[in-house]
């Protein structure tokens, strides 16, 4: 077992050096990001509609809540986006 794990670790070096001078490994980094933070803002809106539908009269608060919420998840997507190049 160990054999063969000494014969693939040259290939797998030379795979990760490939990606990384590519830049393969950033632009996957990004995605996962800029996918986390659109699931985020999703839900957020989900749920905000979510609670105004059961208190309609607590509609301004949740507005400023989500929106504050919102804007935090695509601030953490842009920061993701950025530091992963």
């Amino acid at each position: 077992m160990i054999n063969i794990l000494a014969q693939a670790a040259p290939s797998v070096e030379v795979a990760v050096e490939a990606a990384k001078s590519v830049g393969v490994t950033g632009n996957i980094a990004s995605a996962a990001g800029l996918i986390a933070a659109a699931i985020a803002v999703g839900m957020i809106g989900t749920k905000a509609a979510e609670a105004v539908g059961r208190n309609p009269a607590a509609s301004g608060k949740i507005l400023v809540q989500s929106i504050l919420g919102m804007a935090l998840a695509e601030g953490l997507g842009l920061l993701a986006l950025f530091l992963a190049k």
